[in-house]
């Protein structure tokens, strides 16, 4: 007897068009995957990343998943937000899909396929491969991966189902996210989406944060466990703007720097959402067959009003320091192999290879036919299964350029100026520097800074001058990178998409072009 999913899946396929080569799942089975990205979440703001404990980083779910699961110790990400999200989403490098952090509200005329905010019109989405596989696929939280067109929604990328919003941010309490101006006047704009329509009446109810983990955990006790499950959930904390409820700010009371303690009020709070995420998991019988991945979407804010920390590392969020591009990351779950839990790998993984890792785990082939059809870059994920599953310690990755800059091997290469050129202590910002803020700025210029960030992970040591043949090789794979960037012109904002939120959605923003 044909499964009823393999019948769906050949419906979906012709019904688009396109051909997908389905493969034998890299487990055996198919596991469900939660994905779990963290926004704006700081190298020293999780407790495993605590050598001495401290009052002010509370964790213990976080730190308990990460202990039954696989430590990913040299996982990337974008130095910001969208570029992260396009990367994950479309299993491409940033270099290849999106580098820059624009508004959703973006549009150039001249380009129907590439001048949006984001991912490109034609590239496939992570949920439609998952979907492809018979995946029941959900999203929940921040999308930050396009907005201009029913294609860059979250449900045009392959979501069953979705609950979030399309910007950068919005206000916790009362979703606004910028606004338009009608009459002469200024008008608060809500960003608050449902799968295909916005969320009247759901706006303006409570915490966003609760919001979320009320709707994960009824996606999750909803679900038909002979279903397997895809869960993209990305939460809105610690972003900007911090704010949470009062019986977690309380909490932490002792810290005397506004910023910091909001922040580390906020990860507790999260924390306590993973716990009840990981204990519906259990109650519904889901657990034993789940894959959780969990990862920052760039490092900790350290400028002024962001209140992270990512001690020991130079730098943090919008720079290419390893503050900035090396993230909190782990697997976890009852899919990992009993062999591999309580591990520490120091291999290289990127965002983008989770696209290429979940096809393979779902049994389809990661290739984008649509994506080469339209002459778009094809899909960069390498797929990591071998590595964590223990068939193969050592990953497939060996480079990761940084736009600009390039990690490969032992050595990154920085070019051109280079902020928050220093470092934060163990508790940051603090009464010497009570708002945050590294203003140092080195300038690498064309040639660049040369750093073993293996021996030397605090980036102390520029080796330009002592290893001009590690330079010049750097150099040189560099151009090779930068000589395949994909970089077209978005447009600019889009007066339609005022028009539409005011005029269709009735101040809600949404998709505003067919």
């Amino acid at each position: 007897m044909t499964p009823l999913w393999t019948l769906a899946v050949a419906l979906l396929c012709a019904q688009s068009g396109l051909s997908e080569r389905l493969l034998e799942p890299a487990a055996g089975k198919k596991p469900h995957i939660v994905m779990i990205l963290v926004d704006d979440w700081g190298w020293a703001n999780v407790g495993y990343h605590r050598e001495t404990p401290t009052p002010e980083v509370h964790t213990p779910n976080f730190d308990s998943l990460c202990k039954m699961g696989i430590e990913l110790d040299n996982h990337y990400a974008f130095k910001y937000c969208s570029p992260s999200r396009s990367s994950l989403m479309s299993g491409r490098l940033p270099i290849h899909v999106n580098i820059e952090n624009a508004q959703p509200n973006i549009y150039n005329p001249k380009d129907p396929v590439s001048g949006f905010a984001a991912i490109p019109r034609n590239m496939t989405g992570m949920a439609s491969k998952m979907k492809v596989a018979g995946y029941a696929t959900h999203q929940v939280g921040k999308w930050d991966a396009g907005m201009a067109t029913p294609d860059h929604t979250p449900a045009g990328r392959g979501f069953d189902t979705s609950f979030g919003y399309f910007h950068h941010a919005n206000d916790y309490y009362t979703e606004f996210a910028g606004g338009c101006h009608e009459n002469k006047k200024r008008v608060n704009v809500t960003d608050l989406w449902v799968t295909d329509a916005p969320g009247h009446g759901i706006n303006g109810t409570g915490y966003e944060e609760a919001l979320f983990k009320e709707h994960v955990l009824q996606v999750i006790s909803s679900h038909p466990s002979s279903t397997p499950l895809f869960l993209y959930y990305a939460p809105h904390i610690v972003h900007t703007p911090l704010q949470v409820p009062d019986d977690y700010l309380k909490r932490y009371a002792f810290i005397d720097t506004v910023d910091r303690r909001i922040y580390h009020a906020m990860v507790a709070y999260l924390d306590d959402v993973i716990g009840n995420l990981t204990q519906a998991l259990k109650d519904k019988q889901l657990w034993n067959d789940t894959l959780i991945v969990v990862s920052s979407d760039n490092g900790g804010p350290i400028y002024p009003g962001g209140g992270a920390n990512n001690y020991p590392h130079r730098g943090g969020k919008v720079t290419n320091w390893q503050g900035g591009v090396r993230v909190n990351a782990f697997v976890s779950g009852g899919m990992v192999p009993d062999e591999m839990r309580g591990k520490k790998l120091d291999g290289y993984v990127a965002l983008a290879d989770w696209y290429a890792t979940f096809c393979s785990l779902a049994g389809v082939d990661k290739y984008d036919e649509r994506a080469k059809a339209a002459g778009l870059p094809p899909v960069d994920g390498l797929d990591m299964w071998p590595m964590l599953s223990g068939q193969n310690m050592t990953s497939p990755r060996t480079e990761i350029p940084l736009s600009p800059g390039l990690i490969s091997g032992d050595y990154k290469i920085l070019v051109g100026p280079n902020g928050q050129a220093g470092w934060t202590g163990p508790h940051y910002p603090n009464q010497t520097n009570p708002k945050g803020g590294i203003t140092t700025t080195v300038n690498c210029g064309q040639t660049g800074c040369l750093f073993n960030i293996r021996a030397d992970l605090e980036e102390r040591t520029d080796l330009a001058k002592t290893s001009p043949d590690i330079l010049k090789h750097m150099q040189q794979r560099l151009a090779v990178w930068e000589d395949t960037a994909f970089n077209p012109d978005r447009g600019q904002t889009w007066p339609e998409a005022c028009h539409t939120a005011l005029n269709k959605y009735g101040g809600f923003w949404g998709p505003f072009l067919p």
